[in-house]
């Protein structure tokens, strides 16, 4: 019996994840983007494109698909998805298998605020002009134009389009992973004196935090959001290999069960 995964991606652990199950396995993979990058990069297996509809919409995907396991593979900021996929779990009985890589830590020489949302970080910013490198999605922009008095670098993996009402904003497009000696180039050139980041943790984006540490930046960093509890049947895992030894082992238990 070929057995069938969901996974719920979006980012780059995901696509890493699908390609060595694929890779160690004959398993039926199935990726499910939600199709907010333009020109995402290719993927190791077959892709979906597009929401669900819900956790009850996503129950249903499930029931129909004749999937046994699911993995949540998703962005750390992503809470509603995952939350979704907890629900969805649970109401099939559908183990769920989330990969939730750890945050980064503040360290010394690090000048971190911590703020709860993207609102609280144009707050942060204050009144006097500042030059801001905004390392954040497309999504997560428009509250700065109630910021105008400041000046913007924007860096996104898609063109802004149509470009924020601001003054003073400047945008570039790139993917990672960053080199340091890179970020440490283009905050020093473009007279950065604040970053704005979310923690996301993973190594592919925190070469600026890096370099913030070198050059004595100062860093507001949107805390994650909460994750929901839930009783789905699974279990949270922090880094890719233990996502493999999790996923072998829950397939395993529903062969003990003749499921």
């Amino acid at each position: 019996m070929t057995r069938s995964i969901l996974i719920l991606g979006g980012t780059a652990d995901a696509r890493l994840l699908a390609g060595k199950i694929a890779d160690e396995s004959g398993y039926r993979i199935l990726l499910s983007m939600a199709g907010r990058t333009k020109e995402p990069v290719k993927q190791p297996v077959p892709v979906r494109v597009g929401g669900f509809g819900g956790a009850a919409g996503l129950k249903t995907f499930l029931t129909e698909g004749g999937f046994d396991l699911l993995v949540d593979a998703t962005h750390p900021y992503a809470a509603r998805i995952s939350a979704n996929a907890a629900e969805a779990a649970r109401l099939t009985g559908v183990p769920l298998v989330s990969l939730s890589r750890p945050a980064w830590v503040e360290e010394k020489g690090d000048r971190w605020e911590r703020v709860g949302s993207v609102e609280e970080a144009v707050t942060a910013l204050g009144s006097i002009r500042r030059y801001a490198f905004l390392a954040l999605g497309r999504q997560e922009l428009l509250p700065f134009e109630t910021a105008p008095q400041h000046s913007y670098l924007i860096r996104s993996v898609d063109p802004v389009e149509p470009p924020l009402a601001l003054p003073n904003a400047r945008y570039m497009t790139a993917r990672g992973p960053f080199a340091l000696a890179d970020e440490i180039a283009m905050l020093k050139g473009n007279d950065i004196d604040v970053i704005v980041s979310k923690n996301s943790g993973g190594a592919a984006a925190y070469a600026k935090i890096e370099a913030a540490r070198v050059l004595g930046i100062p860093v507001i960093m949107i805390d994650r959001p909460p994750r929901l509890q839930s009783s789905a049947i699974g279990m949270e895992v922090l880094d890719i290999e233990t996502a493999l030894t999790a996923i072998s082992h829950q397939l395993s238990l529903l062969e003990k069960r003749g499921e």
